[in-house]
């Protein structure tokens, strides 16, 4: 059974109905090699409607079929999701996303529920930088051949 097929079955079983149109996105969404925003959805499915897009992206996202990614910009991506609970670090410069599974935060999730009152349902977390080929590719002055 193909990933699409396992995506549609999931999809029904929780009682949602997966039109030619959902199913064209559930397509786009998985062929996808590396994170991408809704308007490269909407592009792919031009025939779809913008709402039903942004429909199914909630659903694939509370499936865990794919998984939000913030870029520091404020730029919403998504990524097809292969793990359970993940977060992602984001390279400034080149816009790689790499997954990272440890999450040692709740002492603070405990801390942040006493010092509000809230029942903390969930988080997430980003982490910004450069990945090491972009900084190997800045070399300093300083460490530069002399004449170039």
């Amino acid at each position: 059974m193909s990933d699409v097929d396992l995506t549609v079955e999931r999809l029904e079983l929780r009682g949602h109905r997966v039109t030619a149109s959902r199913r064209r996105v559930i397509e786009a969404v998985l062929a996808r090699p590396s994170h991408f925003t809704v308007d490269d959805v909407l592009r792919e499915t031009r025939a779809v409607g913008r709402a039903t897009v942004f429909r199914t992206m909630k659903l694939l996202t509370d499936l865990n079929v794919v998984c939000r990614v913030l870029f520091e910009d404020g730029a919403l991506h998504y990524r097809v999701s292969t793990r359970g609970h993940h977060h992602h670090v984001v390279c400034r410069e080149c816009g790689r996303v790499e997954d990272f599974t440890t999450c040692d935060v709740s002492a603070l999730v405990r801390d942040l529920s006493r010092a509000t009152d809230y029942e903390i349902e969930g988080h997430w977390l980003e982490g910004y930088g450069r990945c090491s080929d972009c900084r190997a590719a800045t070399v300093p002055a300083s460490r530069e051949a002399p004449g170039g």
